[in-house]
């Protein structure tokens, strides 16, 4: 993507639809007066007094204890520098993002406009009542030291500048794994810290909680080497200024055992790297890039072990590892503050995570047959739903031995089953399905790419590194439609219809001919029907030419259909295709089948359908927990529509022990888990969470799906088609952008799981 083009995007995407990325939601009920006078007068007068009584109150009757202010002066932010509180803004709310999605955590984000140590205080000291927290966030070092400082004194609340301490948590949890690989003790090592600033300092303080000696560690800034005899240094420098001789990086570098990089890019030659001691530890954390390049570093020497800030490379040193966790614990037992144990408590459990048997769930967001602890894996992927189970616990632990915890825990396994329900309402699973497909993107055919939806969401899948897009279309309106949105990429484009397609176009229509000649299909018939997009995008994967299509923006989902069965046709053993969809909701991921193919599916159907949609579900590293819905719970109605569910699920229960399905149920029933532990315990779903819903027939399935996409304003990925012998996936009619890039996102996967298999297979022969 051109820079102006990110630019543009960037702009968009923060001005629309509504200004900004975060909002205030009510969460208490105000529908009827009633309601609005507990909220507000009169009722509100109650809280207040017990408040009154007790400031702690407020903890109980306000959202004080799940509240975080996010707070700047804009005078260090991110690599712009010193650009004012306004202009932070957008990093704020970034940052509030951030804690939502991870740790469930709300956030009011504030720009304080002064750069005076004292005012700034003060005004922080002022808003505190109405936190549970206080982050600190872009402030330029030396007054982030004083700041924090004074903060964590005069407050009662616990206050952390995660650009000091974030990277420090999460490096040291990184740095105490690599040198456990490489056998070293962190009472010996030689530590090089390129970077002065807060983030290096308290890197390197925290290496020293941890054993690492003073006199091994050698800080730079940018006038080089800090030595004792250096004049003019600031507190924090002179804290680590070494008494050797020596000026430059270079001459730090020999026989260094460890180099943190907190600094500039491309600082770091090859033959830095080779005069390190053996199995040096590099942590090149410059961002957008590194002191020096992951590719260069290990080809430079076998022994090394990298890691950087990037996504794109192993062992990334990524804050949202720390602060999100680090600030759940500390609110959820009511820390006075977050002090040294909590972050060193925070250090281990990460440490300690990344030794532990990795989730198939983070193996397939990443691409992996099997994560294991290794210099390739040294910290927990951002993306680990283990974390938040892990993390805060630890932290609130520490807190409490510490003696800063004013509400204690006392059930650690009910508070985890907590910690994990509060990632029901965020779309992890879309960032994974996309983390997946970017692994090993596939040839992606956009059979509708003349129309400005579809080519936008191409030009985002293959900018992001998700597919390979293959365009079909009007070739002159898709480069105009191209030039409008800034999309340069030189990408295969082909119109069917264009004598340029000719060759290709009469090869296909003798291979459908072939396939289809005893049907009433001729050779002239064929090539009249392969100028059809569809038919043409559907022969292209057949035939190897690409590895999945989308279609579907502009036409009926019938006539998508069509081509894709006639052409592709159904996967061996397959005797129904089906469809589900992906919902997120409030409780999580739900999927719901069959929502576009089968109208009225029989009990063999649906037994078919319930195996297919088990299968999707695994594929987003997912355990099934299904449902068999109905009008009736267990042979309540003797109806044909109900015992058609019964007669599946009980053919399921025989043949197939080990799927968690039952049925059949009413909805409510199969959500409700207490109701239906109540009711019917007996059954394979009692106590558990639901996460697919199998329903009796087309008309329920489209309704229900429809209705949580529009009342609840659920985001939707599918249909997702199932059964098809190669990856062909059809849109809703006017699928939204982000809707087709996530249907790509599902064509690649599909495309990567299908070729897995067909290896599989190959390898059996």
């Amino acid at each position: 993507m051109s820079k102006q083009s990110r630019r543009r995007e960037a702009l968009v995407y923060h001005a629309k639809p509504t200004p900004g990325k975060i909002k205030v939601v009510p969460t208490k009920k105000y529908a009827t007066q009633r309601d609005l006078s507990l909220a507000y007068s009169p009722g509100v007068a109650e809280p207040c007094l017990e408040i009154e009584k007790d400031k702690d109150n407020a903890y109980k009757y306000t959202a004080k204890g799940n509240l975080v202010a996010v707070i700047s002066n804009g005078t260090a932010v991110l690599g712009l520098g010193n650009i004012g509180p306004e202009a932070s803004k957008p990093v704020m709310e970034g940052k509030g993002l951030l804690f939502k999605i991870f740790a469930d955590i709300d956030v009011f984000d504030i720009e304080v406009d002064t750069e005076d140590v004292e005012t700034f205080i003060q005004t922080v000291k002022m808003i505190a009542p109405t936190f549970g927290g206080i982050n600190l966030e872009d402030i330029k070092a030396p007054e982030a030291f004083e700041i924090e400082r004074r903060l964590k004194e005069e407050l009662d609340i616990p206050v952390m500048h995660d650009d000091q301490h974030g990277t420090a948590i999460i490096s040291a949890a990184a740095l105490l794994n690599a040198l456990e690989l490489s056998e070293k003790d962190i009472k010996e090592v030689k530590i090089v810290v390129s970077g002065a600033g807060a983030a290096a300092v308290s890197c390197t303080r925290l290496y020293m909680a941890f054993g690492a000696a003073r006199e091994n560690i050698v800080m730079l800034d940018s006038k080089g080497v800090i030595r004792d005899d250096r004049e003019n240094l600031s507190s924090q420098k002179a804290e680590f200024a070494t008494h050797r001789k020596i000026d430059t990086l270079d001459e730090a570098m020999v026989d260094a055992d460890v180099f943190i990089g907190l600094s500039a890019p491309n600082i770091v030659s090859p033959q830095m790297l080779l005069s390190m001691a053996p199995n040096p530890i590099v942590f090149a954390m410059a961002n957008p890039d590194p002191e020096i390049e992951y590719q260069l570093a290990i080809d430079t020497r076998d022994d090394i072990i990298m890691a950087t800030g990037r996504s794109d490379h192993p062992n990334q040193v990524n804050n949202v590892l720390g602060f999100p966790f680090i600030f759940r614990g500390a609110l959820d037992v009511r820390a006075t503050k977050i002090n040294e144990e909590m972050k060193k408590a925070a250090v281990i459990a990460l440490a300690n995570l990344a030794k532990e048997i990795v989730p198939e769930q983070v193996n397939i967001a990443y691409g992996e047959t099997r994560l294991t602890f290794s210099k390739d894996y040294i910290i927990p992927k951002p993306f680990d739903p283990r974390l938040i189970a892990e993390v805060p616990p630890a932290v609130a632990k520490a807190a409490m031995e510490s003696g800063v915890a004013k509400e204690p825990i006392e059930d650690w396994e009910k508070y985890k089953n907590t910690l994990l329900e509060r990632l029901g309402s965020d779309n992890k699973i879309v960032r994974l399905l996309i983390n997946r497909a970017k692994v090993n993107p596939k040839r992606v055919v956009f059979a509708e790419a003349d129309q400005l939806r579809v080519l936008k969401a191409a030009q985002i899948v293959y900018e992001d590194g998700v597919a390979i897009p293959i365009l079909l279309g009007r070739r002159e309106e898709i480069e105009r439609l191209k030039e409008e949105i800034e999309f340069d990429a030189d990408l295969l484009i082909i119109d069917p219809k264009s004598d340029d397609a000719i060759e290709q176009r009469d090869k296909y229509a003798e291979v459908y001919w072939n396939q289809r000649k005893r049907r009433g299909v001729t050779l002239f018939s064929a090539k009249k029907i392969l100028r059809d997009r569809n038919f043409f995008a559907a022969m292209m994967v057949n035939e190897g030419d690409a590895d999945a299509l989308v279609s579907g923006y502009s036409q009926s989902y019938p006539l998508v259909v069509k081509p894709m069965l006639e052409v592709i046709g159904m996967a061996d053993g397959c005797s129904r295709v089906a469809t589900t969809n992906v919902m997120m909701t409030q409780r999580g991921p739900m999927f719901l089948s069959d929502t576009a193919i089968n109208i009225n599916p029989t009990a063999s159907d649906l037994i078919k359908i319930a195996q297919m949609t088990a299968g999707v579900v695994k594929m987003f590293g997912i355990e099934p927990v299904m449902a068999m819905t109905s009008f009736s719970n267990f042979g309540s109605s003797k109806t044909q529509t109900a015992v058609k569910v019964r007669e599946a699920v009980m053919y399921l229960h025989q043949r197939h022990p080990d799927l968690i399905v039952d049925g059949e149920l009413q909805t409510d029933f199969a959500l409700n888990k207490e109701m239906l532990q109540e009711n019917f315990p007996f059954s394979k779903l009692a106590g558990r969470n639901v996460n697919t819903l199998i329903f009796p027939n087309l008309e329920s399935a489209n309704i229900t799906y429809k209705l949580l996409k529009e009342l609840n304003n659920s985001e939707s990925i599918g249909p997702i088609m199932m059964g098809l012998r190669k990856p062909a996936h059809i849109l809703q009619l006017g699928a939204s952008v982000d809707e087709i890039v996530n249907m790509t996102a599902i064509a690649v996967v599909d495309a990567q799981q299908k070729q897995r298999r067909a290896a599989q297979a190959a390898n059996k022969e």
